[in-house]
């Protein structure tokens, strides 16, 4: 074979897909052809295992403008001629090997992504996950990303307002670094990632090009690693004060008629933006290297093509508007250079002076084989799910408090207030209900609206039931959205999964994909954009399947937005949801997949299910409920249980809790079980005829628990904790594990 199996391993091309390139092309690819077949044909930029199981998702619906897939992010109407703009996508390996850049770099890549669609991004959130952190490597990811993650987004002047971190061992050589953005933007102002036109130029903006995110998209993004020393060179650096620059200039431009379309330099840079954007455009380009600026001396055209420094974009600019778009730039202090120019013979064409390196058809560059793995299901699962979990020890009442405050200083539920006051979260004047709740309420100024965001998955419940799991995500999150007031709009997704190419891998990533499917069905919440996340393994292992959700949701009138504090004292309290009998009377299903059944009994198993008519009709229960003023507090039952979603709501609203009641059935199930679809919502006595009434007529379950009562969480019988303790154990036990001195 003329080209070596390292130089294929390098690039993540297989010795089939190399033969399949002559065979199309009829001749042997170039040395930069290949780089860019390698990179265009990644599983990053490709999609080659996911992109036949990404159609089940819904994408379309009434608010949706544009769908996953057309443009850089999806975006929905939200009214008022405004379109909310969202996405999200990892930066995995780049952490996991340089911690701070590699998180840096994917919140200034996300970003990109945002304002690139001439929407200004008001919002950053991220899904983190590590393994514990009484190992001192996962202690210094764990501050690295957080760190990286503050400072480019700090920088930048975008208020971070949520998100998620857990912890567990599955990640400990391979942390999850999600970031998502969201922007607004006018209808009429939206621009396309597109280049037409031919005689237009394409102009390149921003950051000289270096070597630094050589083989990202192909080296990290699309294949294990082993040795992280030989991919250092392939993480990004980033510079977020140039990046703010950029913002403010696209926007401006966004503003005139000089362009025909814009788009970022990310994974796989020059290649990847302008081959898909000449893709969109059915158009072809040419561009000369030699034209590119560099930082670098004796960088060769390979290098300049697929180099992923960061804070670049390219501009197809409208012929013989070239030097009003260069002032512009100019003004804001950034460079810009024409590079090339739009052809219509459908051709990518590179020179390096008058030297062409690369002649190929945009067609072939942008058609990668797809695979479909054969699915098996694997053999340990049946075995985690048969756990007999009700032959575990019951707790006794008076073990109750003391799993409680366990519970609470748990990484995975302890308040993750030491990470969010890092970020600035009121920088732009819009947060309303900042980080901390089940969801971020941010005003839209000169409306009286307001949206919701949240970011939501959990990776232990996917590992044991995928479907099941994959439609929890986003039941999640659109729960915690509900719990604001919000009516949930659309998602987007980061999917992270281990090497496709494992049977039992893909299988995990077929059945979360159906399970997410069929929630966003149910719940009206189509899929506008997203991220696939694959080889995520090291040594073999590879993580839990965790597909996480990020959603945005809609509050017509900001004044009725909901918060989950307990507010009054002598509203009533009571569970709205569920199945499978009352809520307060539990075998122990609930306990599946759930923090106490790990952290008391250090086991994962089970088999998680949620009900979709249930989970809809709960959620819509609870929002009319909200939106007609019934309802003061709203907070999602999920991580810890009912035992935890009542000590939150005690803690965020600084009101105790006084209730009793009968538990027939497993004492632990009932107050620490994680069964979906339930609501810890609480009323005015004189709504409580109100609220039987609407759950009555929606066939929602409904239980009164207690009241909001004193300064301590009393369930007669079982507990009588201070407000106090609860809040030492749960607001300082993240601090405490990161100086490795958790308490348990």
């Amino acid at each position: 074979m003329p080209v070596s199996k390292e130089t294929l391993d390098e690039i993540a091309l297989s010795e089939a897909e190399y033969r399949l390139i002559v065979q199309r092309l009829g001749r042997q690819p170039t040395e930069v052809e290949l780089g860019m077949f390698g990179s265009l044909w990644s599983e990053h930029c490709g999609y080659k295992h996911s992109k036949p199981l990404l159609r089940l998702f819904p994408n379309t619906g009434k608010r949706v403008l544009v769908k996953a897939g057309e443009e850089n992010a999806g975006a929905v109407d939200i009214g008022d001629g405004l379109s909310v703009v969202m996405k999200m996508e990892s930066h995995n390996h780049p952490s996991a090997i340089e911690p701070f850049q590699g998180a840096a770099t994917g919140v200034g890549g996300i970003v990109r992504d945002i304002f690139t669609m001439g929407a200004r991004p008001i919002a950053l959130l991220n899904s983190l996950r590590f393994g514990p952190l009484q190992d001192a490597r996962n202690r210094y990811l764990f501050n690295g990303v957080v760190g990286g993650i503050a400072s480019y987004g700090n920088c930048l002047g975008i208020p971070d307002v949520g998100g998620e971190i857990y912890f567990s061992p599955s990640y400990a050589e391979n942390p999850l670094v999600n970031a998502m953005c969201v922007g607004l933007v006018r209808h009429d102002r939206m621009v396309k990632a597109v280049a037409r036109g031919a005689g237009n130029l394409l102009m390149l903006v921003g950051a000289d090009t270096g070597r630094d995110g050589l083989h990202g998209a192909s080296g990290l993004a699309s294949r294990t690693f082993e040795d992280q020393g030989e991919l250092r060179s392939a993480v990004q650096v980033g510079n977020p004060f140039m990046e703010k620059l950029l913002i403010e200039a696209c926007l401006e431009l966004a503003r005139t008629d000089w362009i025909v379309g814009v788009q970022d330099l990310g994974a796989a840079g020059l290649t990847s933006s302008a081959v898909e954007s000449a893709s969109k455009g059915g158009s072809g380009i040419e561009i000369d290297t030699a034209l590119v600026p560099r930082r670098e001396q004796g960088m060769n055209p390979y290098e300049v093509m697929l180099s992923e420094s960061q804070e670049r974009m390219l501009v197809v600019v409208k012929k013989g508007c070239q030097e009003q778009v260069k002032a512009l730039f100019d003004r804001w202090g950034l460079h810009s250079d024409i590079i090339g120019r739009v052809t219509d013979d459908g051709m990518v064409r590179i020179r390096d002076g008058k030297k062409v390196v690369a002649n190929a058809p945009v067609a072939i560059l942008t058609d990668p084989p797809l695979y479909r793995v054969p699915c098996r299901k694997p053999a340990w699962l049946a075995k985690v799910q048969a756990l007999d979990l009700e032959g575990l020890p019951d707790l006794a009442p008076s073990e109750c408090q003391m799993i409680l405050l366990r519970l609470l200083a748990s990484p995975n539920i302890a308040s993750k207030h030491a990470v969010y006051r890092q970020y600035d979260h009121q920088v732009q004047t819009n947060t309303v209900v900042p980080p901390g709740g089940d969801g971020a309420v941010l005003r839209i100024k000169d409306t009286r609206k307001a949206i919701a965001l949240t970011a939501d998955g959990n990776g232990r419940l996917c590992y044991l039931d995928p479907y099941h799991g994959g439609a929890m995500a986003v039941a999640e999150a659109a729960r915690n959205l509900v719990c604001t007031g919000a009516e949930p709009l659309a998602i987007t997704d980061c999917l992270n999964f281990g090497n496709p190419d494992k049977p039992d891998v893909y299988y995990q990533l077929k059945e979360s994909i159906r399970g997410m499917a069929a929630a966003c069905r149910a719940l009206c919440t189509p899929v506008i954009s997203g991220n696939v996340s694959l080889y995520n393994e090291t040594k073999g292992k590879p993580v839990y399947p965790t597909p996480v959700v990020g959603m945005v949701g809609l509050i017509e009138d900001i004044s009725r937005h909901c918060t989950s504090g307990f507010k009054d004292e002598g509203d009533l309290v009571f569970l709205l949801g569920g199945d499978g009998g009352s809520a307060l009377t539990r075998g122990a299903d609930g306990l599946a997949g759930s923090e106490y059944l790990e952290l008391v009994h250090g086991m994962v198993g089970g088999r998680p299910v949620i009900d979709l008519g249930v989970e809809k009709r709960a959620q819509g229960c609870c929002l009319a409920l909200i939106r007609s003023g019934v309802v003061k507090s709203a907070h999602d039952c999920s991580d810890g249980g009912l035992g935890v979603a009542l000590a939150e709501c005690c803690i965020l609203g600084e009101k105790g809790f006084k209730g009793a009641w009968k538990v027939k059935g497993r004492l632990d199930a009932c107050l620490f079980g994680e069964g979906p679809s339930r609501f810890v919502i609480s009323v005015p006595p004189a709504q409580a005829a109100r609220l039987k009434e609407e759950a009555a007529r929606r066939g929602v379950r409904l239980m009164k628990l207690g009241q909001v009562r004193g300064t301590r969480l009393a369930i007669e019988g079982l507990m009588n904790v201070r407000l106090d303790d609860l809040r030492a154990a749960w607001r300082g036990a993240l601090e405490r594990a990161l100086r490795g001195t958790a308490r348990g």
